[in-house]
């Protein structure tokens, strides 16, 4: 998009940026709205389909939504040890394929519910037998009316093209839905979020000033391990629409299998370090990248920031490891809102892309 058409759309003078940082700091509140006035309902939903014992679960998403979805594939299979997959659409609208979906629990992920591809394979997997449920920032959207049970995220309305608060709030949705079909009360476990989010976004002359020393990066690569992991993938995507900065994601597992070699001191690596069983299977990497002399930015615990080249210490102490993506986003969040303003662009307004992304 060009600078004049970026002034257009935002008006002559504005700030760039200004909307994405406003949504960004409307976060805590949306969390605690989510905890005060749809925790009752997303319970309401969980028990319903619980009693219809659902054997395995299909999760259908694109974008940010796709990073929350692979969140909760996590949750359903630690927390209930119910399988899951990511379902493929194009199986269902380019090819056609009517699977056997019977007891098969379809949780489709979407802030807009407004993609077509995303309403047709959740009308078709309703049509094939599965328990379908919408998760969506708009309860009157054409993906609501298909599924058979929906989930409002209450984020309110987001004009920022780059997702911020609508993530994190898929992300509490999602899970005090999977707290509902294991019978607990997830509200209770969540309810330091909406502080803990405020301490972290008070924070943006810390992460300005550690945006400055990737203004020029000409790619990173973001790694995690466990639930730290769709935390990688959905920074890896904010970084890449907003700055335009090539941002490669892999589990920590995957990045020993090959993609290590392109490790030098010279290409950042940002790691998510879940304070958790997810930190500690991540160790081996970190050693690795520390012995390949990688530039390693952390967001994790304060003894794995001032072990790293650079960081940001998060305050997950007695926080459970499942909840802290909730908060490891948001450093996430602001870092690609700085780099991209100190690379001169809009993160409002990134060039070619639209709020509702329609694919077939």
């Amino acid at each position: 998009m060009s600078a004049t058409s970026s002034a257009v759309q935002h008006g002559q003078g504005e700030q760039p940026g200004r909307i994405m940082s406003g949504e960004m700091a409307e976060q805590p509140a949306m969390l605690r709205r989510i905890l005060q006035r749809g925790a009752p309902g997303i319970r309401e939903v969980a028990a319903g389909i619980a009693a219809k014992k659902p054997r395995f679960v299909l999760l259908t998403a694109r974008g940010s939504s796709d990073n929350a979805a692979l969140y909760a594939k996590y949750l359903l299979e630690i927390r209930l040890g119910l399988p899951c997959g990511l379902a493929s659409m194009s199986t269902t609208t380019a090819y056609g394929a009517r699977p056997d979906l019977t007891d098969v629990l379809m949780i489709t992920v979407s802030q807009s519910g407004g993609s077509p591809d995303l309403v047709a394979s959740t009308k078709a997997a309703r049509a094939a037998g599965a328990i379908t449920l919408a998760v969506t920032n708009n309860p009157d959207s054409s993906l609501a009316a298909v599924s058979e049970h929906s989930i409002d995220i209450l984020a309110g309305p987001e004009k920022a093209l780059p997702a911020t608060k609508t993530y994190t709030a898929s992300l509490l949705a999602l899970h005090l839905f999977v707290d509902g079909l294991a019978g607990g009360d997830g509200e209770a476990a969540a309810g330091a979020l909406p502080g803990l989010a405020e301490q972290i976004l008070s924070r943006r002359d810390e992460v300005r000033s550690l945006a400055s020393r990737y203004r020029f990066a000409e790619r990173m690569v973001i790694t995690s391990r466990g639930y730290g992991y769709p935390t990688a993938k959905e920074a890896a995507l904010k970084l890449m629409e907003t700055s335009y900065i090539p941002a490669l994601s892999y589990s920590g597992a995957d990045l020993l299998h090959g993609p290590l070699a392109m490790v030098d001191n010279i290409s950042p690596v940002i790691a998510v370090v879940p304070d958790g069983r997810g930190g500690d299977a991540l160790q081996p990497v970190l050693d690795r990248l520390r012995g390949r002399g990688a530039d390693l930015f952390v967001v994790g615990p304060q003894v794995q920031v001032d072990a790293a080249s650079a960081g940001f210490a998060l305050p997950t102490a007695g926080v459970p490891e499942e909840l802290q993506p909730i908060l490891e986003i948001l450093p996430l969040q602001m870092l690609a809102y700085e780099v991209t303003i100190a690379r001169g662009q809009d993160p409002d307004a990134p060039r070619a892309l639209a709020k509702v992304t329609e694919t077939h």
